[in-house]
């Protein structure tokens, strides 16, 4: 497997949306507004498409967080009007936690991983360890005052994420529950390709692994070191993200592997 194509979450913007992916998208809020998290998945789906026009096919595919939805649709798991419904739920669904359990999050820059999950195991309040994005970068969620007494005791920069919410912590366990409602009653088909789950980096082969994968991915970390060495163990040499501006590929340089290439989707498209 030579090539993958992978989708950001949250934190990221969403771009020009065309085709058929601006066609699903106003079939389901008509003349409402794009939810945020939509928007983000419904770039992705056009970036996906554009790449395909372009001849750049994924072996493999994989997506961060919110990413992983627009990670099932490229794997052929998940078809498109159904991608767009969960997508806009789950923004829903998460915003209402979010504003019922006040929350944040703060990626941690140069702190050592294995710190950062027991600090959060130790604090008082909900706090967890919620992305493993990178050898050097962990990201923290939960109650305001837990976040303070976490960053306080460890080293490196600190950064407040501009999210709406402790995502991936028990603050979302609402939301979660309302999301597995809505998966168990969508049809997932045989995947064409394989997906990388996010949660834990398994290769996701099967229709009920990618449903499962998406159940679990609300209240479990993010462990995008373990996506990227499940790639890299896989073969794959050229990383393409298919995102508006190019954090997956940013991140790829932590990782400090000259023999594979990351690009973006506008990169490769320009």
């Amino acid at each position: 497997m030579k090539r993958a194509v992978v989708f950001p979450g949250q934190g990221t913007v969403g771009g020009e949306i065309t085709g058929a992916a601006r066609d699903a998208v106003l079939d389901y809020v008509g003349d409402g507004g794009v939810p945020y998290q939509l928007s983000v998945f419904a770039s992705s789906v056009d970036l996906l498409y554009r790449l395909r026009e372009a001849g750049i096919e994924a072996d493999v595919v994989a997506g961060h967080s919110l990413g992983e939805y627009a990670a099932a649709h490229a794997a052929g798991s998940l078809g498109l009007a159904d991608g767009v419904r969960l997508v806009a739920e789950r923004d829903r669904l998460m915003n209402e936690a979010a504003h019922e359990n006040r929350g944040g999050m703060v990626a941690l820059i140069g702190a050592d991983p294995e710190e950062v999950a027991r600090a959060t195991e130790e604090a008082d309040g909900t706090v967890v360890a919620a992305n493993f994005n990178t050898p050097r970068q962990t990201v923290v969620s939960g109650e305001m005052g837990a976040l303070e007494e976490v960053t306080e005791g460890l080293r490196g920069r600190k950064v407040r994420l501009q999210v709406a919410g402790a995502f991936h912590s028990p603050l979302m366990a609402g939301a979660a529950r309302e999301m597995e409602r809505l998966l168990d009653a969508v049809r997932f088909e045989e995947p064409e390709r394989p997906m990388v789950g996010a949660t834990d980096g398994a290769l996701l082969t099967t229709a009920g692994e990618v449903r499962e994968a998406l159940r679990n991915q609300m209240l479990s970390p993010v462990r995008w070191v373990a996506v990227v060495e499940r790639l890299l163990d896989l073969g794959v040499r050229e990383i393409f993200e298919a995102g508006e501006d190019g954090t997956l590929t940013r991140m790829l340089r932590d990782f400090k592997r000259k023999d594979v290439e990351g690009r973006t989707a506008k990169e490769v498209l320009a």
